[in-house]
C-alpha cells in the first residue's frame, strides 16, 4: 500500500479544549472555536495534543472531545486525533477508538516522563501501528516530554504504511535537515515549533502544528501558504507581526496563556484542569500587551 501524504498540510492547530470555569468540558464553546477556525482558513484540526490538555482529561472525555470535534467539523477539513500516552496499551486503545470515531489521522507523543530507550520508542510506535489501521503521525517534543526521538529511529519506523509522518518540535535547525535528508521521501514533517516553522517549511516541512494559530488562525495559514510556495519575503512581513506571539504564548506552560487570551478573544470561559493553572497576574500585561501589538485585540479587551 503506497502512503498518501498529501491530506495533512499547512496550517494545522493544536486545538484547546474550552471548559466552564468548575473544568467541566464547554461544547458550547468547542463548536464555536471550530467555527472560528473553519472561517479563518485552518487547513487541519488536531483535537486533544498537548494544547488540548489531554494529560487531564479521563479517557471517556479524551474520545467525547475528539466525537464532538469530528461531529462539529463534519468533513470539511481533517481531523486528526491526539492519542499518544506514556503507557503504550492506552495509546492504543486511544487509536482504536479514534479509528472507530472517524478521525483521519492520529497524533502520537513519544511516551513521557518513563524514558524508553530508542529500541522501546521503535517497538511502541510499530504495535501501534501493527495493530490499527489509520494514518499515524509521530511526535517528538523532547523538551515536554524528557525523550528525545533520533532521527534514525524515525527512519526505520518510516518503513511502516500506517506511519505517515513527524511533528517535530525540537526547534533545533540541525535536526530539521537531518531528518529532511533522511524522512521526507518517506513521511511528511511537521514543524511542532511556531518560532522555527516557517523556517522549516521554506526548508522543506509540510507544514505547522500549531499553538499559536489558536490566536490568530488566518495569519498562521497564510504563513504556511506562502512558506510552502517558497515566497520567503511575503511570508516573513506576515509572520514578523505576530512573532511575539511564538514566544509569549510559552510565558507559562502552554496552554495556560492560549486559554487566557482565547478569554479575552471571548470564545471561552476560564476554564483549565489542576494541576494548570489561570495565568498569573504578573504575565497579563505581557501576553496582553503582545495580542494588542498582533492585533488580536484592543486595549478594551483586558
Amino acid at each position: 500500500m503506497s502512503k498518501d501524504l498529501s491530506e495533512f498540510k499547512g496550517s494545522m492547530v493544536a486545538i484547546a479544549t474550552p471548559m466552564n470555569t468548575d473544568g467541566s468540558l464547554d461544547f458550547n464553546s468547542l463548536e464555536r472555536l471550530v467555527e472560528f477556525h473553519i472561517e479563518n482558513k485552518t487547513d487541519v484540526i488536531i483535537a486533544v495534543g498537548t494544547t488540548g490538555e489531554s494529560a487531564t482529561l479521563s479517557m471517556r472525555e479524551h474520545s467525547e472531545v475528539i466525537q464532538k470535534t469530528i461531529s462539529i467539523v463534519n468533513k470539511r477539513i481533517p481531523v486528526i486525533a491526539g492519542t499518544g500516552a506514556n503507557s503504550t496499551s492506552e495509546a492504543l486503545e486511544l487509536t482504536h477508538q479514534s479509528k472507530a470515531l472517524g478521525a483521519d489521522a492520529c497524533l502520537l507523543v513519544t511516551p513521557y516522563y518513563n524514558k524508553p530507550t530508542q529500541n522501546g520508542l521503535y517497538q511502541h510506535y510499530s504495535k501501534i501501528a501493527n495493530e490499527v489501521n489509520i494514518p499515524q503521525i509521530l511526535y517528538n517534543v523532547p523538551g515536554r516530554t524528557s525523550v528525545d526521538m533520533y532521527p534514525d529511529t524515525v527512519l526505520k519506523l518510516c518503513e511502516h504504511d500506517n506511519i505517515i509522518g513527524i511533528k517535530e518540535a525540537s526547534g533545533d535547525i540541525d535536526r530539521s535537515k537531518e531528518l529532511l535528508d533522511k524522512c521526507s521521501d518517506k513521511i511528511s514533517i511537521f514543524s511542532g515549533d511556531d518560532k522555527t516553522a516557517m523556517r522549516d517549511i521554506l526548508q522543506g516541512f509540510k507544514g505547522n502544528i500549531s499553538v499559536t494559530a489558536n490566536i490568530c488562525p488566518r495569519e498562521m495559514h497564510d504563513v504556511c501558504r506562502l512558506a510552502s510556495a517558497g515566497s520567503k519575503d511575503e511570508a516573513e512581513i506576515i509572520n514578523k507581526k505576530i512573532e511575539i506571539l511564538h514566544d509569549d504564548l510559552f510565558i507559562e506552560s502552554n496552554p495556560i496563556p492560549v486559554k487566557w487570551a482565547l478569554n479575552k478573544m471571548n470564545l471561552i470561559d476560564k476554564g483549565i484542569r489542576l494541576p494548570l493553572t489561570w495565568l498569573d497576574e504578573k504575565y497579563q500585561k505581557i501576553l496582553g500587551k503582545s495580542l494588542i501589538s498582533a492585533g488580536i485585540i484592543t486595549e478594551n479587551d483586558l
